[in-house]
């Protein structure tokens, strides 16, 4: 208990009449103490709230389907059709990696997987038997089957209920609140225009007979949906070019069996795709072979064709010849043309008669030289040597000389006559080997085209004739392979059958942990609620940290169910946690005002309810107990509750004395209690103020100080009316009651104002109704527990398992 001294309380009125606030540091910052008050009120509520968490969990778990998945994985062996042609290096462009495998994702959801899947197992028609909880379905266990025609059937996606009578007979109807019709196993059944039959299965038995089942019949679509939303295909690793095909079911076995014939369906098909491939590739071959074989033979034509023109397949060889012939023809001609001129050499000597001598030794060893012309020609220099001799012996004019002149131009002419037919003859030699000079020129000149056309052919033949040859080869082995046929993939790792203590869904342990923090969430968010809209008065701290007015002691909390309304019972049982926080209450007023004996106590409150009341006739009867005589007055003349407590008469009271209708003598009335008095409000006057106001109450004071020592005034609430300001400056120790989990936060702002308005420097608090967990450390006996009711009644009761949850979750 923390008392005020007098110097701290005029301190406090010193700040107060100057205007001076105290600033209060702690008003925005976390109240740990009313967290930990809200903390503790709260724990019922957030273990109620993780109980519902968990209890919501558990009703998920249990009304929830469980969810398996099976898996398998695939890895590809790609291998290109132009890898296999062995055309991978002719600038073929090849789909592969990534690009490959997407593909062969895709072809997986599409629906030629699909429609064979439903070839190879009993997916078109589902059967179920009605659970209370849920329902099962009945995969490959079904204990009858169902024969439909897909033709005239349109009761696609519905539910067609079966219930067994017997095993020959059996009700069907549509939906669940269709009407039952009887029918024969076996025989055929309109409904609603479309035609069924009912058969049993193998597993029928006599336990069958009475349960309610039902069947669905899958639309194609509805199918699909099924087979996309479960079906996940994913590409584990492309560089290893694996892949992973997953499905999830409520029934474990449905699950595997629809991955393990996915695999089959897409083996089978890639399979038929392969041998197509190759058919189509050997179609191919075979046709580029007759292509190829047509072209080759085309060439071999142009080749033959070529030779047969130019003569020869060889042109450089031919190239090579006409020109040793050119040349050979050059020499030739030169010759011809030295013997031309040699002819008209001596044509001219033999004109001008010059000696032959010389040109006819020069003749002799030549070879091709006209031997006629040789013999002419000696003749004639022999004939010139002659007459030369003959004019060196003669004198001139002689028959002989003119017989050797004519001899000589005989001679010339016959010579002229022989150089003419010759010289004719070399020319004709000339000319002809000019034109076989032009002929191989022109030879000369088509060579380079014709060796162009020559590479040519031969290239085209070669490319015909090597591309035929490995076309031929690439059948030969296209063929063998055709024999040994195997898919371009393997299973790494088939698909497993799911533990039944172990679905993917629903997670137990994550459901739980999600209940769990979900309940515990929103506890927190509770007691954050509550701790935000806190808003009254719970505990000490809260109340000496927003007022600056001293707490004088606080008054534990007690049972409203056995004290309806304000009662005096300390005298009932003095050592109850009740009377010792009184007593320690009344203690602290001694302190209060040590050096008055007579004394005016006012305790009022902000509201009417906080038990201000309670507190008065209390404290009376602890301070009359100490041997000091108390008179309690009544001055709340609007709501009078002093003679309820004290079991008194309320007929005539205060509001008939300050009137002067009666004395104090006839208005006093004792109690239990010796040295306890106390005078009730009385009938309620019009105007209680102005009664309060006027000389006669500080008269009545007056008197009540001649014959007690403590005058007790249970003042009006000062929230709603002025009395009980008025009542409070005429006391020495003015109280103030606050009451815990009541009173308002904003009711202590009215009680600085208060003070500071009115001067009331002695002015204390009492805490009332405050519970155990907020009272220790403070006072004497306020660690016990004990409340109101159980102090007073029973002080050996012991509290009940129904007393305590009412208590906690109060």
């Amino acid at each position: 208990m923390s008392v005020k001294t007098a110097n701290d309380l005029d301190e406090l009125d010193h700040r107060l009449g100057s205007g001076e606030d105290e600033e209060d540091d702690g008003g925005t910052s976390i109240d740990f103490v009313t967290l930990l008050h809200v903390v503790k009120r709260s724990i019922p509520w957030v273990l109620l709230l993780i109980l519902l968490g968990a209890g919501g969990s558990y009703l998920y778990l249990r009304y929830t389907k469980k969810v398996y998945e099976s898996s398998s994985t695939l890895k590809l062996d790609e291998q290109s059709e132009a890898g296999v042609l062995g055309l991978e290096n002719n600038g073929l462009k090849v789909e592969s990696g990534i690009g490959k495998l997407q593909g062969e994702v895709d072809l997986i959801k599409s629906n030629i997987v699909f429609e064979r899947l439903k070839e190879t197992m009993p997916l078109q028609v589902s059967y179920f038997v009605e659970a209370r909880v849920l329902d099962a379905e009945l995969y490959k266990d079904s204990p009858f089957e169902v024969l439909y025609d897909s033709v005239d059937f349109n009761l696609y996606d519905q539910k067609i209920y079966v219930k067994f009578q017997s095993p020959s007979r059996f009700d069907l109807y549509v939906g669940e609140t269709g009407t039952p019709s009887s029918h024969a196993v076996g025989e055929p059944v309109s409904v609603v225009g479309s035609r069924v039959t009912i058969k049993t299965a193998p597993s029928f038995s006599s336990a069958s007979v009475g349960v309610e089942y039902y069947f669905v019949i899958n639309s194609d679509q509805r199918l699909k949906g099924y087979i996309d939303g479960n079906l996940t295909t994913a590409i584990l690793n492309p560089e290893s070019k694996t892949i992973q095909i997953s499905f999830k079911d409520f029934n474990r076995f449905k699950a595997r069996d629809i991955v393990n014939n996915i695999d089959a369906v897409y083996l089978q098909h890639k399979l038929e795709r392969s041998n197509q491939a190759s058919k189509q590739t050997l179609s191919f071959l075979n046709e580029q072979l007759k292509e190829t074989e047509d072209s080759l033979r085309k060439a071999e034509n142009d080749i033959e064709q070529f030779v047969r023109q130019n003569k020869s397949y060889d042109i450089k060889a031919n190239l090579q010849e006409a020109l040793s012939m050119v040349q050979e023809l050059e020499k030739e001609k030169l010759e011809l043309r030295f013997q031309l001129s040699l002819l008209n050499t001596i044509q001219a000597k033999v004109q001008r008669n010059e000696d032959l001598g010389m040109v006819v030794s020069g003749l002799q060893g030549q070879e091709g030289q006209d031997p006629q012309l040789t013999e002419q020609l000696t003749e004639l220099s022999d004939l010139q040597a002659r007459i030369r001799t003959q004019s060196m012996t003669s004198r001139g004019n002689t028959t002989a000389e003119k017989l050797a002149e004519e001899q000589l131009r005989f001679a010339q002419n016959r010579i002229a006559g022989i150089i003419s037919s010759s010289r004719a003859l070399v020319q004709t030699k000339i000319q002809n080997i000019d034109r076989n000079q032009s002929e191989l020129t022109g030879k000369i000149l088509q060579a380079p085209a014709q060796e162009t056309e020559r590479a040519r052919l031969e290239r085209i033949f070669g490319l015909y004739e090597s591309f035929f040859t490995q076309i031929l080869n690439k059948r030969v082995e296209y063929g063998i392979a055709m024999a040994g046929t195997t898919p371009d993939f393997q299973i790494l790792s088939p698909a497993n059958l799911p533990s039944e203590s172990n679905p993917i869904s629903p997670n137990p342990l994550l459901i739980y942990a999600i209940g769990i923090a979900g309940g515990l969430f929103l506890g927190v968010g509770l007691i954050a609620t509550r701790y935000l809209m806190h808003d009254t008065v719970t505990n000490v701290r809260e109340l000496e940290r927003n007022t600056s007015v001293p707490v004088l002691g606080v008054v534990p909390s007690y049972d409203k169910q056995k004290m309806p309304f304000s009662k005096l019972v300390v005298n009932q049982n003095p050592k109850s946690a009740l009377s010792e926080s009184i007593r320690s209450i009344r203690t602290n007023l001694e302190f209060m005002s040590a050096t008055k004996k007579k004394r005016i106590i006012s305790i009022t409150s902000t509201i009417s309810g906080e038990g201000k009341t309670f507190v008065a006739v209390n404290l009376g009867g602890i301070i009359a107990m100490s041997g000091l005589k108390v008179v309690i007055l009544d001055l709340d003349m609007r709501k009078p509750k002093v003679h309820i407590a004290l079991d008194g008469d309320n007929s005539k009271g205060m509001s008939t004395i300050l009137i002067d209708k009666h004395t104090l003598e006839e208005c006093l009335q004792q109690t239990s209690v010796p040295d306890l008095d106390f005078i009730s409000a009385g009938p309620t006057p019009p105007n209680p103020s102005e009664l309060i106001m006027g000389g006669r109450f500080d008269n009545v004071l007056e008197e009540l100080h001649q014959i007690y020592d403590i005058i007790l005034v249970d003042s009006p609430p000062v929230g709603l009316v002025t009395d009980g300001v008025l009542i409070m400056r005429k006391a020495d120790v003015p109280l103030y009651i606050i009451r815990a989990n009541y009173s308002k936060k904003t009711f202590l702002k009215g009680i600085d104002k208060l003070v500071r308005n009115n001067h009331l420097s002695n002015m204390a608090t009492i805490l009332n109704d405050v519970s155990s967990t907020n009272m220790y450390g403070y006072g004497y006996g306020y660690g016990y527990g004990y409340g109101y009711g159980q102090g007073y009644y029973d002080e050996e009761e012991k509290p009940t398992v129904g007393s305590k949850l009412k208590s906690l979750f109060k």
